[in-house]
């Protein structure tokens, strides 16, 4: 039979009556009784009072076999909601329900409950739909469960802690060799040893709290795990999602109440990574199956649009066909060895491109291109600090002088610290490549030189969490400091962000015409005067009367003619 929830959405459903009619506890109608397939057992008592108009699985059933459906909920104004296609489930109103009828779904189910307690015909149950976790395994590898099976048939907790695995043992890969060893079971008297082993999902589910205290030598925990708790951050693929961060919050919950440790859950904060993906390529053969080829040995010619025309085997020059684009996996041999490129480009280089390329919590796609661009910008950021590091010596100027591309860099940080705190690691690389561009059209003069130390020292700090070495060994180089790590956070410079001048958008009767500069202490007529004096504009005016001039303050005129 069905055994979850998803494989019962989808299954036919199917049943009979089995002649026997229940009683409805308020109504007291009689109500047909039949045996289906579709309800799980171990959900409540596993008889289940149906509502064919407002349950999906219950109104299939009931349109199979010709079973009344009887609308007892209408809409929120008290309207019927037509039940011929599919079942209503929203909440509403009660009807057809007396003495229930006009309640809203929230307070009725107060109400019922109510009304059943009273007259002892049922009351409030809640229904778990987690299960027990099976944790025992029948393997050598794993935490030995500590229990000593008595000759009298009772079970005993082991008398010596902690139980540990023998290492002369013999893995012969028939079963748990635990099971051929008396001498690890057989403890004298009938008494034996449990064989079983937790599963390893026990170890891993406490692990984060051991990491607070790896040194405690006479318990599992000591205080610096109420210290440290919860962990700040969790960062892990979707695949921990259910048993990994289930089972931590379990083991959370009991360490709470034996008292190793204070906070109620785990983890503050989850982030839950995305998968590297990337082409794939293959041959089927005669016999139905596929010979995959990696994108490394493949030769692809792409049309403008990115497209693929043509993909060949480096080796033998025939075709192959594209498979679309996977997770990396060995099976589909679309696997990127990071160590290649990381001899090829430097760690800092995949680093980089990891971060830029896509949100960390969205798919990657690869592209030896894009690792191209990434070891390109970590060039300019050297060159650039290498220009700086044969110039600067002497220079004592005010980069506030350089206000525009000051405004720049300073708008750019600001962002990019933003973006730190949302983990939003691929516009964090973008803003860095504004400052990079925007120090890369200084010239040597004092102040822009001031402005190009200035900028390195903020980049820098914003790429250091992301190319260390680059940033660590340019920062000792430029003379900030000898350990970059040991720096904090570059800071806004408000004063920086604020211009002398404002742009305008002009429109004329609701549509951009141009766009004008004014100083940005200038009143409101000015800014009329060079909006109506932009050439473009007047070239849109000529021959109109102006009605009205709308102003909205550093941001946008808009004309209206006539």
């Amino acid at each position: 039979g069905p055994v979850n929830e998803a494989e019962l959405e989808t299954m036919e459903k199917r049943g009979m009556p089995i002649g026997l009619h229940a009683l409805h506890p308020v109504s007291g109608e009689p109500v047909p009784v039949f045996a289906a397939n579709f309800e799980l057992m171990g959900y409540g008592t596993g008889a289940v009072m149906a509502v064919p108009a407002h349950d999906q699985r219950d109104w299939e059933f009931a349109e199979k076999y010709g079973i009344p459906k009887k609308q007892v909920i209408f809409d929120p104004e008290g309207h019927p909601c037509p039940i011929d296609e599919s079942a209503y489930v929203q909440r509403g109103v009660l009807a057809n329900s007396a003495p229930f009828d006009g309640l809203s779904s929230d307070a009725a189910f107060d109400a019922i409950a109510a009304w059943l307690e009273k007259h002892e015909k049922g009351g409030r149950q809640v229904n778990f739909r987690l299960r027990d976790w099976g944790v025992s395994r029948q393997r050598y590898w794993g935490c030995p469960i500590p229990v000593i099976h008595r000759a009298d048939g009772t079970i005993a907790t082991a008398d010596e802690f902690p139980v540990r695995l023998p290492e002369d043992v013999v893995v012969d890969g028939s079963g748990s060799p635990l099971k051929n060893m008396p001498a690890f079971y057989d403890l004298g008297s009938g008494d034996r040893r449990e064989t079983d082993t937790f599963d390893t999902f026990f170890e891993s589910s406490w692990y984060y709290a051991r990491y607070c205290c790896p040194d405690a030598d006479t318990a599992m925990l000591d205080e610096r795990a109420r210290y440290w708790l919860p962990v700040d951050q969790y960062i892990g693929g979707i695949e921990h999602a259910i048993l990994h961060l289930l089972y931590a919050r379990f083991f959370n919950k009991l360490m709470r109440d034996e008292g190793l440790i204070e906070c109620d859950e785990p983890f503050s904060r989850l982030l839950t990574q995305g998968m590297v993906v990337a082409e794939t390529y293959y041959r089927a053969h005669p016999d139905g199956s596929h010979e995959w080829f990696n994108p490394a040995d493949v030769e692809v010619e792409r049309d403008e649009k990115g497209r693929t025309l043509r993909a060949v085997a480096k080796h033998d020059g025939d075709p192959v066909t594209p498979g679309g684009v996977e997770k990396m996996s060995k099976s589909k041999n679309n696997g990127v060895d990071p160590q290649t490129l990381i001899d090829r480009y430097g760690a800092d280089t995949v680093r980089l491109y990891t971060m830029f390329t896509a949100p960390p919590d969205q798919s990657l796609e690869w592209s030896d291109d894009g690792v191209e661009g990434a070891h390109r910008f970590l060039k300019r950021l050297w060159a650039l600090g290498t220009r700086l590091a044969q110039v600067q010596q002497g220079v004592h100027a005010d980069a506030a002088d350089c206000s525009d591309t000051r405004r720049e860099v300073h708008s750019a940080l600001q962002k990019a610290l933003f973006d730190y705190e949302r983990q939003q690691y691929n516009t964090v690389v973008s803003a860095c490549m504004t400052i990079v561009n925007a120090l890369n059209k200084l010239d040597d003069s004092p102040a822009a030189l001031a402005m190009l130390r200035e900028g390195m020292g903020i980049v820098l700090r914003l790429l250091s969490p992301i190319a260390p070495h680059v940033s660590h060994a340019m920062w000792r180089t430029l003379g900030f400091g000898d350990d970059i790590n040991h720096a904090g956070w570059p800071a806004v410079d408000e004063s920086a962000l604020r211009s002398d001048t404002i742009e305008y958008v002009v429109q004329v009767n609701g549509k951009m015409r141009g766009r004008i500069e004014v100083a940005a202490d200038a009143p409101r007529s000015l800014v009329e005067e060079a909006a109506l004096g932009n050439e473009n504009v007047r070239r849109f005016t000529d021959g109109l009367t102006v009605r009205k001039t709308i102003v909205v303050p550093n941001k946008l005129v808009n004309i209206v003619a006539k």
